[in-house]
Order: C-alpha cells, then sequence, then structure tokens
C-alpha cells in the first residue's frame, strides 16, 4: 500500500465554478465583440463542454453548427486563435475583479494539503493566463508545486497525458497521488493515469457518469459554510459534510 504524497486539481468546476457564470459568459461577450449574432446558453454550453479545450470548443461548434457568418477555412484557425486570446482576457478580468469565487471549502483543503507536507499542483485544459490567475491571485496564499495548463500538452482530457505530465513534475507514482476532478472527462484522464479520483459536482456535471471516481461529492465543504454530500464510494470514511486532507490521505494509504 502506496502512502498518499501528493495531490492534483482540476480548475475548472473544481477550484471555481467558472463554466457557467465565467466562461460562457467570456465566450458570449467575445463572440459579440466580433461581430457574431450567436451566443451560447446555459443548456448548449452544457453540451459544449464535452469537447475539452475552448479553441477547440469553438471549432467544433462552427464545424457542427457554424458562426451565422461564412468564415473562408484558410482564415478560421487564425480567427479562433484571436477570440480565445480575447475570451481568456475578459475571463482573467472576471477573476480579478473577483467575481467569481472559490468553491466551498477549496482554501481550506489546499492549506491542509500543503501543511501536511504534500505535493500541490494544477492540472487543467483551461488557458495558461487564466490558470496562473487563479493559482497567483485568488489563491496567492497556496505556494503550488506546479500549474500545468493550456497547451502544454498536445492531447486534452480525456487522456491522461496532463496528469502524466504532473507525475513527471513531482516525481510521484500514480499510486501516490490524488486527483480533485469534476467531469467525466477528467475522471477518465485521471484513471488512465492509474491515480486515486474525489469527484466534485456541480451544476454542470451533477448529471454525468462519474462512476469510475472513488468518490463522489457535491463539495469539500467548509465547517462554517456549505457541506458536501457524499454520493458514492467512501465506504468506511467518516464524513460529516467536511472533507480533510487527511481523511483521504488515510483512506487511499490503507487501499481503499
Amino acid at each position: 500500500m502506496a502512502q498518499i504524497k501528493g495531490v492534483f486539481f482540476d480548475q475548472d468546476g473544481v477550484i471555481i465554478d467558472t463554466e457557467r457564470d465565467g466562461h460562457r459568459v467570456s465566450f458570449n461577450d467575445t463572440f459579440k465583440e466580433f461581430g457574431f449574432a450567436f451566443e451560447w446558453d446555459v443548456d448548449e454550453y452544457h453540451e459544449l463542454l464535452q469537447v475539452a479545450g475552448g479553441k477547440e470548443r469553438m471549432k467544433h461548434y462552427y464545424q457542427t453548427r457554424g458562426f451565422g457568418a461564412e468564415v473562408k477555412p484558410e482564415e478560421l484557425d487564425d480567427l479562433i486563435a484571436r477570440m480565445h486570446k480575447r475570451k481568456t482576457a475578459v475571463f482573467i478580468e472576471l477573476i480579478e475583479t473577483g467575481r467569481l469565487p472559490l468553491r466551498p471549502g477549496i482554501r481550506r483543503f489546499m492549506k491542509e494539503i500543503v501543511a501536511a507536507g504534500l505535493k500541490i499542483g494544477v492540472c487543467t485544459t483551461s488557458n495558461e493566463k487564466a490558470a496562473q490567475a487563479v493559482a497567483h491571485k485568488i489563491l496567492a496564499d497556496i505556494p503550488f508545486d506546479f500549474v500545468l495548463a493550456g497547451d502544454v500538452v498536445k492531447k486534452k482530457k480525456p487522456d491522461p497525458e496532463i496528469y502524466n505530465l504532473g507525475l513527471q513534475r513531482t516525481g510521484l507514482k500514480p499510486e501516490e497521488c490524488i486527483v480533485i476532478e469534476d467531469s467525466r472527462n477528467g475522471v477518465l484522464a485521471a484513471k488512465a493515469a492509474a491515480m486515486h479520483v474525489v469527484a466534485t459536482t456541480n451544476a454542470y456535471t451533477e448529471k454525468e457518469d462519474l462512476h469510475e471516481a472513488d468518490i463522489v461529492v457535491s463539495c469539500l465543504g467548509d465547517p462554517d459554510g456549505e457541506k458536501g454530500v457524499l454520493k458514492q464510494g467512501g465506504v468506511g470514511l467518516a464524513f460529516d459534510g467536511v472533507l480533510h486532507a487527511r481523511q483521504l490521505v488515510e483512506y487511499f494509504s490503507n487501499g481503499r
């Protein structure tokens, strides 16, 4: 039985509930700025989240539904790159102005990880600038060992490449790490890397099939705030609505 030595986090939907009121709104503002008349509503964006990566998501949308205006094939990639750059700037502004709060229990849980002497890192397919803004501005008090984001890997989740890179950066073995994820693609990526997985659900992922995760909770929970609900797994885990780092370390180190 391996001792747990590190915890890796996805960002969107795990650290900050960014998708509905962050990324989606930023995409729509950008489409309007570029002269397009369409926008992504809540349900439509939920469907589009099955495509990992912002640039990939826009290209998929164009190829399947169009932008409502003709775009020359040779200009599509450049247009998408420019829109994604602008969308990222809009999104970062939302982060830096404090309009996207942390999910319940995240800061507390991360501080517990650091206090326990464990490695801590971020593995997200989000843009590098956005990921750095979250890690080094909103969570400036958390000394991350690494932040992996955006195009640092060629393949997006559910491919395990980004988690394998995290293992390389820390020198840890898969069985020595816990991943905190929120989506099916994320859970599949972490499991493909042979890591332990705890999934925290949100409005966009609560109905996704997350059965591959070892534990599923609604959120990590805060002692004086919102409590989490255990939805799956965690047999023998003493859970009172607040999930602590030491609990998970003991749980997975004992071969659960």
